[in-house]
C-alpha cells in the first residue's frame, strides 16, 4: 500500500512539474501591470516582476537575471508612455525575440502644464484605464495561446467588473471629502491621472517631475512650493512607498503641514500590506485622503 501511495505521489509530482514546464514564460515590468496580468493569466502563465513591490521603475537599474528573464519569455507586459527607459537597452542586450505589450494602449496621455513635452506615465492612477489595460492584456494572451481564449475572456470580464465597481466606489467615497480639500502635494508628479478623474487638484509635489530620478528641488522651487501649500491652505502632504520621505517630511516642518501615511503610487506593497493589490491599494490610498484631507 506504501509503495503504491509512494508511486501515485511520484507521478504527481512529476505531472505538475511537467505543467509547471509547459507554462507560458512571460515578464511584466512593474508589480501593477503584474497584478492585471495575474487576474487575468490565472495560472496559465510563469510570471516574472521586474520591478517588484516597493519598486521604483524610474531609478530601476536592471540585472544580469532580468535578462536571463527576458531573453526566455514570449511575451513582456511593459506600461509605455516612457516609463520604463532602461527597457529598449535590457532587452535589445538579452537577444529577446519576446512579443512586447504595451499595457497602457489606447489611454489618452496625459502631459504637463509646464512642459508639454513631457508625458504623464502613471496611467494606472485612473482606475477606468485600467480597464483598458486589462482588455490589453487579454488580447495580447488569446492572440499567444488561443487554445485558453475562453478562459483569459472570463478572468478578465470577472476583473473589469471588479475594476468598475471600484471606480465607481472611489467617487461615491471622494464625495464626502469638501471640494475646497482636494489637493494634493506628493513625492513627486505621479496622481495626474487621479486628480483629474475623480475631481482633486494637484498644487504640487516636492519633486517637480513625474519622474523620481529628476534633481532634488533647488531653494527657490522648495520656496515657491512652500507659498503655494499655504496659500492653498494645503492640510497635508503624502510621501510614497517608493521614494524617500524626507523631503517631504522636510517640507512639512517647514510649511507647518502634516505628513500622512505613504501612498501606494507607482507600485504595489509586499504581501500582506493594505496595498498587495491594485484594487487594495486604490482603496487605501482614497481612505487616506478622506481622513487627512479634511
Amino acid at each position: 500500500m506504501r509503495r503504491i501511495l509512494w508511486c501515485l505521489m511520484f507521478f504527481m509530482s512529476f505531472t505538475l512539474g511537467s505543467a509547471r514546464a509547459d507554462q507560458i514564460k512571460a515578464v511584466a515590468t512593474i508589480s501593477i501591470i503584474g497584478d492585471v496580468v495575474r487576474n487575468v493569466a490565472g495560472d496559465g502563465l510563469d510570471l516574472v516582476v521586474l520591478v517588484g513591490p516597493n519598486g521604483d521603475a524610474h531609478e530601476y537599474e536592471p540585472t544580469p537575471t532580468d535578462s536571463v528573464n527576458i531573453a526566455k519569455a514570449r511575451i513582456i507586459f511593459e506600461n509605455g508612455l516612457h516609463l520604463e527607459h532602461w527597457l529598449d537597452k535590457l532587452y535589445a542586450a538579452s537577444g529577446s525575440k519576446a512579443k512586447r505589450i504595451i499595457v497602457s494602449q489606447g489611454v489618452t496621455p496625459r502631459v504637463f502644464e509646464d512642459n508639454l513635452q513631457e508625458t504623464d506615465p502613471h496611467a494606472w492612477q485612473d482606475v477606468s484605464n485600467v480597464v483598458l489595460y486589462t482588455q490589453n492584456v487579454r488580447d495580447a494572451l488569446i492572440a499567444i495561446d488561443p487554445a485558453q481564449k475562453d478562459k483569459y475572456a472570463a478572468n478578465a470580464d470577472a476583473y473589469i467588473k471588479k475594476l468598475k465597481t471600484l471606480d465607481a466606489w472611489v467617487r461615491e467615497e471622494v464625495a464626502f471629502i469638501p471640494v475646497d480639500k482636494r489637493k494634493l502635494v506628493t513625492n513627486h508628479d505621479a496622481l495626474g491621472y487621479f486628480a483629474n478623474a475623480y475631481g482633486f487638484k494637484i498644487i504640487g509635489a516636492v519633486i517637480p517631475s513625474a519622474t523620481t530620478e529628476a534633481a532634488d528641488p533647488s531653494a527657490r522651487q522648495t520656496v515657491d512650493l512652500l507659498n503655494i501649500i499655504k496659500a492653498n491652505g494645503v492640510h497635508a502632504i503624502f510621501s510614497e512607498n517608493m521614494a524617500n520621505p524626507k523631503l517631504a517630511q522636510t517640507l512639512s516642518l517647514e510649511a507647518g503641514v502634516q505628513v500622512g501615511p505613504e501612498l501606494y503610487t507607482d507600485a504595489l506593497g509586499p504581501e500582506g500590506s493594505e496595498g498587495e493589490t491594485y484594487l487594495k491599494m486604490i482603496k487605501y490610498n482614497v481612505m487616506v485622503f478622506r481622513k487627512y484631507l479634511k
